[in-house]
């Protein structure tokens, strides 16, 4: 039994033993009725709310499970298997990370300053062959 219908029992009860409204004791008793039925109302509402921001997480956790699986599921291990190769920027000095796909464009944009790296991949074969 919900809490609405423990109130409703109650207002049953109030009129079942016949308590008078208009006495002091039975003014007293409606009153607290009134403000436990609100109360029970406002619980309803915040029940469903609860269960509709659920609802919605659920659903992005469904939709970021998804993205996960796109961003880190079976090409993950195909990833592992490409090089990575590594430089120092010569503005900022941090280390910058990029895949082949960057040698052969031959330019490295630092994402920490926004200086461009210019190179020749057959110059880094000559010097690999070293």
């Amino acid at each position: 039994m919900g809490v609405s219908e423990k109130v409703a029992y109650l207002k049953g009860l109030m009129e079942g033993l016949k308590i008078d409204a208009d006495s002091d004791y039975g003014k007293l008793f409606k009153a607290i009725v009134d403000v436990l039925d609100e109360v029970a109302l406002e619980i309803e509402d915040l029940t469903d709310e609860v269960m509709e921001v659920g609802d919605g997480l659920d659903v992005i956790s469904d939709d970021l499970a998804d993205v996960e699986d796109l961003l880190y599921g079976e090409d993950e291990d195909e990833d592992e298997d490409e090089p990575v190769y590594m430089t120092t920027c010569p503005e900022c000095e941090e280390e910058i990370y990029f895949d082949e796909d960057y040698l052969e464009d031959g330019v490295v944009v630092c994402p920490n300053c926004g200086a461009k790296l210019e190179f020749d991949a057959e110059d880094l074969d000559d010097e690999d062959d070293e």
